[in-house]
This record gives C-alpha cells, structure tokens and sequence, in this order.
C-alpha cells in the first residue's frame, strides 16, 4: 500500500506498479471492494458511507464547474 512506502523507495514502488488498462482497473476494483466493505457492507450501517460519496460528488462537480463560477462570479446584473 501507498500509506507503507517512504519518501526514498517512492520510484522503486512506482515502477512495480502495473499501469496497464488491467492493471488499472483492476486497482479501481479493489479500492471499490475496500470501501464497499468497510462503509456499505456492515452489520449496523449507518450513513457514513453514502454521505461520503455525496459530499465526493459535490467536490468533483464543482471542481468541473469552478471555470464556469469564476467567470460568474465579477458579473454585474444590471
């Protein structure tokens, strides 16, 4: 895992890396697998893990839009 590799063995774990399309999603599905099971897939759930995903997707739609809202943002409506 990324949080285990110190500063100085960064290249040398980058270059074990499987970077194919496989490879990549692959990673995505264990991530996703991870956090299903860790915040989803629980005895007693809660609403920890949607509201993560939302406050997620709030991030990135305003990260996409953020070009958008600057411009608005010196208008005068008059």
């Amino acid at each position: 895992m990324l949080m285990d590799v110190k500063l100085g063995q960064l290249g040398s774990w980058l270059a074990m890396r499987d970077f194919t399309p496989g490879g990549i999603l692959g990673a995505i599905r264990r991530g996703y697998d991870r956090y299903y099971n860790k915040y989803i897939n629980v005895r007693k759930g809660g609403l920890g893990g949607i509201s993560m995903v939302l406050a997620g997707y709030i991030v990135l739609s305003y990260a996409w839009s953020y070009s958008h809202v600057k411009h608005d943002r010196r208008r005068k409506y008059h």
